[in-house]
């Protein structure tokens, strides 16, 4: 057994408290394991000034991911802890994902200025997004909205709204929300010296493929290290993850594929639920599934199927 891990991590917020859950976990765990950290920078962290909406046309998904890869293949790290839902629909040969975390709330947060609910937005209002998959949705649901495209780290986005005269609100995670301490029970979001309605928008948006979802990448070849990370491996989050990056594959997926998704588990059956998006004056397709949560990929395959 190993004594000694060494975590990959992006250094944004985020990305930080995601990898200090992976420690605490493994603390858990392994009481006497020694778990080292290494920060890294990525390609999509360095070009701030890329659209990931235009970008997600042409393989968005790796932008977050790369370096981290690199690294693990290169074995100057022994893990890295991702956003699952950064991560492309295909491995790179010799990586897995062998373990994720329990995962956290799969709905998005409309944080806004004044709007208690998202059908109250003003005719017209901008909307902030880097997010191809909401920004689909919400011009669907309302082809009234002006969508942004907002890129930065949650703090930066929340300093841009407050300071922005004409964006009404902007969409984030509510899983990233919460993992940054962000108390949203209340309806406000207080970041001074502004404080922010927020809404949750579960009836209106699906979640992205793996959303909520932290992820724990190896390499295949290091026994040693995959016997440690199932070890916290949360059984029904990497059931209903392996169905949903089932489908990611059969779409031949990337970041910016318009694809929503919902996928529960309960008595021993997985139902998923999805939308997907064509060309722009297209009408999305809409499909539901259901099956046994033992052959997960199976509940993906008639999905894509309907779809």
């Amino acid at each position: 057994m190993l004594t000694g891990f060494v975590l990959g991590t992006r250094g944004s917020a985020l990305a930080l408290a995601q990898a200090e859950l992976t420690r605490k976990a493994l603390a858990a765990a392994f009481p006497g394991l020694v778990v080292e950290q290494k920060v890294f920078v990525t390609r999509g962290d360095q070009k701030l000034d890329l659209s990931l909406i235009r970008a997600a046309e042409a393989g968005g998904k790796g932008l977050f991911t790369k370096e981290l890869e690199d690294a693990l293949l290169a074995g100057t790290i022994d893990v890295a802890v991702h956003s699952l839902k950064d991560l492309p629909g295909h491995n790179p040969a010799g990586l897995a994902v062998t373990a994720v975390l329990e995962r956290a709330s799969v709905g998005d947060v409309l944080i806004a200025k004044e709007t208690r609910t998202f059908s109250a937005l003003p005719f017209g209002a901008a909307i902030g997004t880097s997010s191809v998959r909401r920004a689909r949705q919400l011009r669907w649901l309302r082809p009234d909205l002006v969508i942004e495209d907002w890129r930065g780290n949650v703090q930066t986005r929340l300093r841009k709204l407050g300071e922005s005269e004409r964006v009404a609100g902007i969409i984030l995670a509510q899983a990233g929300l919460e993992r940054l301490g962000y108390d949203l029970a209340g309806g406000v979001l207080e970041f001074a010296p502004w404080s922010f309605r927020t809404v949750p928008l579960v009836q209106h948006l699906l979640p992205a493929i793996g959303q909520g979802a932290i992820a724990l990448q190896s390499r295949t070849d290091r026994a040693e290290v995959s016997e440690i990370l199932q070890k916290i491996d949360h059984a029904g989050t990497h059931v209903a993850v392996r169905a949903e990056r089932e489908l990611q594959r059969l779409l031949a997926g990337d970041c910016g594929m318009p694809v929503g998704v919902r996928t529960t588990i309960r008595d021993g059956r997985l139902h998923m639920r999805a939308i997907l998006f064509g060309a722009e004056a297209e009408a999305p397709k809409e499909a539901e599934a259901e099956g046994a949560s033992a052959a997960p990929e199976a509940v993906a395959a008639e999905l894509f199927a309907r779809l």
